[in-house]
């Protein structure tokens, strides 16, 4: 093992350790850092009312959006969750840490575990999210996980012991897996995909279904379905058809800022994607809403035509800064975008070839292609037994993606013998869980009295 431990630090090669030397230096991190102290939930000494966290986090968001991201975030306690990651992040910088740092995803909710394409005709499921990515503790993204299933669980109607029976499994296979990982050889470890093996693996077989469902419906996203669905040719021109607020037209002014972005955007790709995309041609930009936490940030479409008919959609999505960074006290990335696709590329197993960042405005973006044969598993419509499941699925792909940045063997360590580990993680989870809970019904007082604003979709 060389001395690089995280993604903070630069790699290089070392001495041999023996596996057993470096798994002692995981557990002994337990002599510091029990797994006991994880059960408490610790709230931030200066952590805002819930108004004041939403009027803070809508600066630099488009105005007239901001009251339907309030809207998207009333929807339910797990959507306010979804959208209030800086909020948490706030309240775990303030909690114990273990001291090993990970590549985070920086938003691991599970909503945030999605089925995309590969190049080679794949359908996988991995972390989807990066807009919070950050190196950071390796503990954040699991509790955020598991206060998320608790969340999801309640929305769905599951019984409070079946959501922490989903919240405590979730935990047991990130340790689980991060110990079969510390077995491995390192390439074998390194390349370990979310494929249904997986399922297999974690005994979620009641997610069979769902999985397969899922990747049937995947199979058929792409950027032909859009483009079907969403553009027409006006004479000889490819254009976006408007449905607003959803999606509509920009001006010619928007639309050359994010041409004149592209350039950028080439150079940040490897070489040989500038000399696929140079066979394309433009058709038309678009403004696009997408998501919760994301609603009211600047992310445009861009239509091109290629062989034929062929359409190849890009989403330009603007990249501000990470609410993991900001709780850790750390200073903005040098470019937001480049933080995101470096990010990415560290923890998925298999990222879209086409992922890349520039700058549009003044502006930091990441470009990706939209719709890239994407499904999802709703956590909030499983029933028990497979919401359960699907907590055992997202546990694993998160051991497996941290462990891209840090060696599983020191995970293991840490993590062994722990069903205390589990029970204080659970404990954790339905304490935040509640929490949450109180600060959505905080939200939908400010809303209700007038103090915030939100809007419908229509």
């Amino acid at each position: 093992m060389s001395d690089f431990e995280g993604p903070g630090a630069a790699p290089v090669l070392g001495r041999w350790v023996d596996p057993t030397e470096v798994h002692a230096r995981g557990r002994a991190l337990r002599e510091s850092v029990d797994h006991q102290v994880h059960r408490s939930v610790v709230l931030a000494a200066r952590r805002p009312a819930v108004k004041e966290f939403v009027e803070s986090s809508n600066e630099g968001r488009r105005p007239e959006l901001v009251p339907l991201r309030v809207s998207r975030m009333l929807a339910s306690p797990f959507a306010f969750f979804r959208g209030s990651a800086a909020l948490m992040a706030g309240d775990l910088a303030a909690g114990p840490r273990t001291g090993l740092e990970a590549q985070l995803c920086g938003d691991a909710h599970a909503g945030n575990f999605g089925l995309y394409g590969t190049h080679d005709d794949r359908i996988i499921m991995d972390i989807n999210d990066f807009d919070e990515t950050a190196s950071g503790p390796w503990e954040w993204d699991l509790k955020r996980l598991a206060v998320s299933l608790i969340l999801a669980g309640r929305v769905g109607g599951v019984s409070e012991s079946g959501c922490k029976d989903a919240a405590e499994d979730a935990v047991r296979a990130y340790r689980q897996t991060s110990k079969h990982l510390a077995g491995l050889p390192f390439m074998d470890s390194w390349t370990a995909l979310g494929d249904e093996s997986v399922l297999n693996r974690v005994k979620a077989d009641k997610l069979l279904d769902d999985f397969a469902q899922a990747a049937r419906k995947a199979t058929k996203n792409t950027s032909a379905k859009v483009a079907a669905k969403w553009t027409r040719m006006d004479g000889r021109e490819w254009r976006f058809i408007a449905d607003p607020p959803a999606l509509s037209q920009v001006s010619s002014a928007t639309a050359n800022a994010v041409i004149g972005g592209l350039p950028g955007y080439v150079t940040s790709l490897h070489e040989s994607r500038g000399h696929l995309l140079a066979r394309y041609s433009l058709s038309d930009v678009a403004f696009r809403v997408v998501g919760t936490g994301s609603v009211g940030l600047r992310n445009y479409l861009i239509l091109l035509r290629g062989n034929g008919d062929e359409a190849l959609i890009l989403q330009a999505k603007q990249a501000v800064r990470s609410a993991v960074n900001d709780a850790l006290g750390r200073a903005p990335a040098s470019h937001e975008g480049r933080r995101i696709v470096h990010g990415a590329r560290l923890v998925q197993a298999e990222t879209d070839i086409l992922l890349g960042w520039t700058t549009i405005g003044g502006r930091p973006f990441l470009i990706r292609q939209f719709r890239n044969r994407k499904g999802e598993i709703d956590p909030t419509g499983l029933r028990r037994d497979h919401l359960d499941d699907y907590g055992r699925l997202a546990g694993a792909l998160l051991a497996r993606a941290h462990s891209r940045s840090i060696d599983p063997r020191l995970l293991a360590g840490y993590c062994a013998n722990g069903e205390p580990m589990d029970t204080a993680f659970t404990t954790y989870a339905v304490g935040y869980a509640d929490q949450t809970e109180s600060d959505y019904h905080e939200l939908v007082k400010a809303v209700k009295t007038g103090t915030l604003e939100a809007a419908s979709e229509n």
